[in-house]
């Protein structure tokens, strides 16, 4: 399927694409939802977790990966993601629990919650009011935190927050997450052309090509996995998130690129791959070290390299800036291959 990059900047095009865009353009506003609706709840149980430090935490359920992902190089004592049914057989009254549960409707999820009041662990539960998750996690330590939106981003930055002002995890305040959001859906706005649009420029620079996406931390790790399967989604073509030895091995398989071959006179050829760098500002040696390897390999072997970048305040803030630019790119792909 070709693309079209004239349809990036095409008004009837882009009309098309209006509600998924304009979706992606509201994720500051879910999150600065969420922590308001969220407010009261989030204070008192601030107020009961401060009393003592659980012996570990245990972020449980389906959705469990992405707290793991922000959690695990920061959190003083012993955390577990426990995306499976139930709940480890140590976990206990000394432990707790933390459940993301956007839409709740999870009946693992839901049999989870119960388990941990079943236990007496300490719960924090973030679903809707009137869902299955909710009824099953009433009980005398638990808080309750009533979502909103549905957006599993918008809904662990509240929880997030809350795990802050507890000292368990980052520093994260919503309201940066949220303008960090907007910024993004600024920059990236359908209504500003292909020179200046971050993720319409990433949307051309992978059209042609088999995506390879690698971030060097683990938040920029998973935004990268993230980031694939929008591309994937979007286009029905293969996007790798890998680490960086596995992608090295493409890398280095991939035969240099003929400046003489005609991709009109052979339209059904292989896709080439495109390293795509997602780079947090880390300026850990060994990150920094493996992101120029990976870069070199890609230079020698003529693949493109694109890199998504954020500068926004705090790890999350970073984290969901680079998410949102590439998920733009993904929306924008399907749009110049005429998927609408």
């Amino acid at each position: 399927m070709t693309f079209d990059d004239g349809l990036l900047d095409d008004e009837s095009a882009l009309a098309r694409a209006d509600t998924r865009l304009r979706r992606l353009a509201e994720s500051g506003s879910r999150v600065r939802r969420e922590a308001v609706a969220a407010a009261d709840v989030l204070a008192e149980a601030v107020e009961r977790l401060n009393e003592s430090q659980p012996r570990a935490v245990v972020a449980a359920g389906p959705d469990s990966r992405l707290l793991r992902a922000v959690l695990e190089p920061v959190c003083p004592v012993p955390f577990v993601a426990w995306p499976g049914p139930g709940l480890p057989g140590w976990a206990g009254g000394l432990d707790l629990v933390v459940v993301l549960a956007p839409v709740g409707d999870d009946v693992a999820t839901a049999a989870a919650v119960a388990e941990a009041v079943r236990r007496g662990c300490q719960l924090v539960v973030a679903a809707p009011e009137d869902s299955v998750v909710a009824q099953h996690a009433a009980g005398r330590y638990t808080s309750l935190l009533p979502t909103q939106t549905g957006d599993q981003l918008a809904v662990a930055v509240t929880v997030l927050d809350l795990l802050d002002r507890v000292h368990l995890g980052p520093r994260t305040d919503p309201d940066v997450v949220a303008d960090a959001l907007d910024e993004v859906a600024v920059v990236c706005s359908p209504h500003r052309d292909l020179a200046t649009n971050p993720a319409k420029i990433l949307a051309i620079g992978i059209a042609d090509a088999d995506p390879l996406l690698w971030g060097g931390t683990v938040l920029a790790a998973r935004a990268s996995r993230r980031v694939a399967e929008s591309v994937r989604r979007a286009t029905g073509r293969t996007a790798l998130a890998a680490d960086a030895e596995q992608l090295l091995a493409v890398l280095e398989a991939t035969s240099p690129a003929d400046v003489f071959a005609d991709p009109f006179a052979d339209p059904g050829g292989d896709l080439r791959p495109a390293l795509v760098l997602l780079d947090d500002g880390s300026d850990e040696p060994a990150v920094t070290t493996t992101r120029d390897r990976l870069a070199q390999a890609a230079r020698e072997h003529g693949v493109r390299v694109e890199t998504i970048t954020s500068e926004a305040d705090g790890d999350v803030a970073r984290y969901a800036a680079m998410l949102s630019v590439g998920t733009y790119a993904a929306a924008y792909l399907s749009l110049g291959m005429g998927r609408g």
